[in-house]
């Protein structure tokens, strides 16, 4: 390894055969190059999806109600129908493995025209009911005053906390809205706070930027909901699943609301756990289709190098057995020709490993320039593309363990030339 006569051989043979040395080194080099890139443009999607979503509750679910599809007990099919506050009472009696449940509803119909009035300025904006015990499913941080809590449900209170959106369009730059009042169709409600979603990329029912929350409460009973709950979401206790709790729910709902067990498709869900579940399985499809690529292309630029090993091989024939006769043992022929091929693909894939990493760091850099400049529209599918120094080095390992392999048969080859056939080639 330390033989300066050795290095010079080899860097002569390099400088001998420039451009056959610079094709052959550029298969590794393009293989280590797309094998960094697409492995950080993966971790880029994985990081931006994640962190969109960093803080949901990954063990929650949401349920709703669909018309019915069979007829059952009387009823035709097709029938419509609610889920209601006893309901709610009946999940948490009868279901203990439901740890948080949240009933919300949905405005739909109170967003016509421009809603939301404060002073001369009015804009339409989404209106929603909650429970306090949302935050537990979806986190959020208040910039401004607090959540909505359980006295402002117990009295019904006429409160309200309001997103980005919504207090940059009613409220003056840098203003306290805390205390004052807004008008949500032609009703006067307090702000009590201003929220920021910590799960930007989650946005259920309504975006969250753009809506009014009220109490629940106080929702059903100023816009006459009676005990009608559009839809909620519940979270299971540690180590039970959330499947498991869906199908302790549903027999209540359905006995609650006469719906056939034999009907699927009368209570919407979404399992956010096997949700979160599918998408780690894509990732890892993903990845494991980066490194079938990655690799299948360095296997290629590795037959490319022990091509072109064979034909240095064969051209130095002669010197091979000028060695062999003079006495150089097997492994010296071995080691030479093992140290060249381990030379060129080690440059050749480190200069890839450089390239690739410098291409994903002004990747990132133009990512953290666009989101500094997009006026606290911070949500990205793609952050933070990076490969981290134990897949550098695991990289850097493969490039030595492909030199060696690419140089080994040429090497093979080299020791059985005899002596006196090398030395009467031409």
């Amino acid at each position: 390894m330390f033989d300066r006569d050795r290095w010079q051989e080899i860097f002569n043979a390099i400088k001998k055969n420039k451009l056959r040395s610079v094709l052959t080194a550029f298969g590794v080099f393009w293989a280590i190059f797309m094998l960094i890139v697409m492995t950080g443009s993966g971790n880029g999607l994985k990081n931006g999806i994640t962190e969109g979503v960093k803080d949901f509750a990954t063990n929650s679910a949401f349920v709703w109600s669909e018309n019915t599809t069979v007829a059952f007990e009387g009823f035709k099919r097709g029938r419509h129908w609610m889920i209601t506050n006893d309901d709610i009472v009946a999940i948490k009696d009868q279901v203990p493995e439901v740890e948080v449940i949240s009933p919300r509803l949905n405005g739909w119909n109170l967003r016509s025209g421009e809603n939301v009035v404060r002073g001369k300025r009015s804009a339409a904006f989404n209106v929603m009911g909650d429970y306090p015990t949302y935050k537990k499913i979806d986190p959020c941080t208040m910039p401004y005053g607090r959540y909505i809590n359980d006295e402002d449900i117990r009295l019904k209170r006429k409160v309200c906390i309001i997103g980005e959106k919504v207090y940059e369009i009613m409220f003056d730059k840098d203003e306290d809205p805390v205390g004052k009042y807004i008008r949500v169709n032609g009703v006067y409600f307090m702000v009590v706070g201003v929220f920021k979603s910590n799960n930007p990329q989650i946005n259920i029912g309504s975006n969250k930027k753009e809506t009014v929350y009220l109490p629940f409460t106080s929702m059903q009973q100023t816009f006459n909901y009676g005990d009608q709950v559009h839809y909620f979401g519940f979270t299971a206790k540690k180590g039970v699943k959330v499947s498991q709790v869906i199908d302790k729910i549903t027999p209540i709902l359905q006995k609650n609301h006469k719906i056939s067990p034999e009907d699927p498709d009368a209570i919407g869900k979404v399992d956010i756990e096997n949700q979160i579940q599918t998408m780690f399985y894509i990732f890892l499809g993903i990845d494991i289709l980066i490194w079938v690529v990655g690799i299948g292309t360095l296997i290629a630029g590795a037959v490319g190098i022990s091509n072109i090993m064979l034909i240095i091989v064969k051209e130095r024939t002669k010197e091979i057995g000028i060695q062999r006769a003079i006495g150089a043992r097997p492994a010296v022929i071995i080691g030479q020709l093992l140290t060249e091929s381990v030379f060129l693909t080690t440059i050749a894939g480190f200069i890839g490993l450089a390239f690739g990493t410098f291409i994903l760091y002004l990747v990132d850099a133009g990512i953290d320039a666009s989101r500094a400049a997009a006026t606290g529209e911070e949500e990205t599918f793609f952050l933070n593309p990076e490969i981290g120094l134990p897949l550098a080095l695991a990289a850097l390992a493969m490039l030595i363990v492909v030199g060696f392999i690419a140089g080994l048969i040429p090497a093979m080859k080299a020791i059985k030339i005899k002596p006196i056939e090398a030395l009467r080639h031409e």
